[in-house]
């Protein structure tokens, strides 16, 4: 019982709800009047939508490893509508990103991973519970199973041929002989 076993907008969602009531997750006083893109024409109509967005790029966090600012708004971005001009892709707001990210870097649910060859963000294991919690409410609710794979199912590793190397005999060559 994972994450990936479970739908996606149903686990952002219940983790929205969880993130509701953890102190240091709160929108900003500009969340209101923000679009969550360029390419977007209006602010978003949930009131709740900080929280939709942090549990969103908790989960993407928790499946794509350390991920940075800039990943994220690309994940997040969208069609960018020109009027008669043709569409083109529009990255994300990255303000709202680097503001979701220090809240939860704030309240212990991600870290910054700063030596490793990939940088940028990872999940905690105290984030990592709290989606594993939520997916197990779900889990249960739906009442899904994990398929068991039969000893039947299951095809039998064919061991591949193993050739032998060829082995050349050398001539000994005498001194003076040819």
């Amino acid at each position: 019982m994972a994450i990936y076993d479970v739908p996606a907008d149903e686990l952002i969602g219940r983790t929205a709800l969880s993130l509701k009531g953890i102190k240091e997750l709160t929108p900003p006083s500009w969340a209101i009047f923000v679009k969550t893109g360029s390419f977007k024409k209006r602010p978003p109509t949930n009131p709740d939508w900080w929280y939709v967005r942090a549990a969103s790029v908790l989960r993407k966090i928790a499946l794509r490893g350390p991920i940075g600012t800039s990943k994220l708004r690309t994940i997040f971005g969208g069609r960018n509508r020109r009027g008669f001009k043709s569409e083109r892709f529009a990255r994300a707001s990255g303000s709202i990103i680097r503001h979701v990210l220090q809240q939860l870097d704030a309240a212990k649910l991600t870290s910054v991973e700063l030596k490793k060859q990939f940088r940028g963000r990872k999940i905690s294991p105290s984030g990592m519970a709290l989606l594993d919690k939520v997916a197990a409410e779900i889990f249960k609710e739906k009442g899904l199973t994990i398929p068991q794979k039969k000893a039947e199912d299951v095809k039998p590793i064919k061991k591949k041929a193993v050739r032998k190397k060829a082995v050349k005999k050398t001539k000994k060559v005498e001194d003076g002989k040819s």
